[in-house]
């Protein structure tokens, strides 16, 4: 609770909420000058991490320890671990799963089952019960079996609801199985959080990033605000926050 609180004062938008209360706060108190400094401070804040130059370069940052790599390039394990966040399960039996913009997280997992990298494909993440039919495991597993993945290469864990029981929960199937050393596959953003804590498992941990999203290279509209820029440098910062959260 105590993460969930800091991460959303520590984002773009609660940076800036906290700096505007502190400036009505100040004003109440009759100190104009820092009330227009503190409220002036709080846009700035916004506006510059809703420009996609500086959310990319944000982003870029965290991104930068899990360059993107072949298949080819990839070291073998004796498993290869796809965390949640992918795919957004069916409300109703028989639907089909909802892709997100992290489904390259089952892609490239499936690529790295494919070219021999090991001969387990897990699946870890769970779900809402009150909101979808299936954990997100399971989703993640038929998006993967019609990537040509057979159903008897995969291991599901589906109880967890955040990285650190990703780690937990997937770290008890795979020592049943004398799993120790694996292929992590998560998006870049998330990678460094992600390592940590499956390493503080016991697991020997070879990262597989994908989904990367850093730009280097701009046109004249990426000067102006945009929502998804805003967002996503919301996420590379709440990255930070778990990664130190995790040590």
């Amino acid at each position: 609770m105590l993460d969930k609180i800091l991460i959303a004062l520590i984002s773009p938008l609660g940076t800036a909420l906290v700096l505007w209360l502190a400036a009505l706060l100040v004003c109440s108190q009759k100190r104009w000058r820092l009330a227009r400094f503190l409220g002036v401070l709080g846009f700035v804040w916004l506006w510059v991490w809703s420009l996609p130059v500086a959310s990319h370069a944000l982003r870029g940052v965290v991104e930068s320890a899990y360059p993107q790599r072949s298949v080819v390039d990839t070291s073998a394990a004796q498993a290869i671990v796809v965390l949640g966040g992918s795919v957004r399960p069916p409300e109703v039996l028989g639907q089909a799963p909802d892709l997100k913009d992290a489904a390259d997280r089952v892609w490239h997992g499936a690529r790295l089952f494919h070219a021999g990298k090991a001969p387990w494909l897990v699946m870890s993440g769970g779900s809402d019960p009150f909101t979808a039919a299936t954990s997100e495991a399971e989703a993640m597993r038929q998006f993967a079996q019609d990537l040509g993945v057979p159903s008897r290469a995969m291991l599901l864990e589906e109880r967890s609801r955040n990285t650190r029981q990703n780690a937990q929960f997937t770290a008890e199937i795979l020592k049943t199985k004398g799993v120790r050393r694996i292929l992590l596959v998560t998006s870049a953003l998330h990678m460094r959080r992600a390592v940590s804590l499956f390493e503080s498992q016991g697991l020997t941990v070879i990262p597989a990033a994908t989904d990367h999203e850093a730009r280097t290279h701009f046109t004249a509209i990426d000067w102006l605000p945009d929502a998804s820029a805003l967002e996503g440098s919301a996420r590379a910062m709440k990255e930070m926050v778990g990664r130190l959260s995790s040590r």
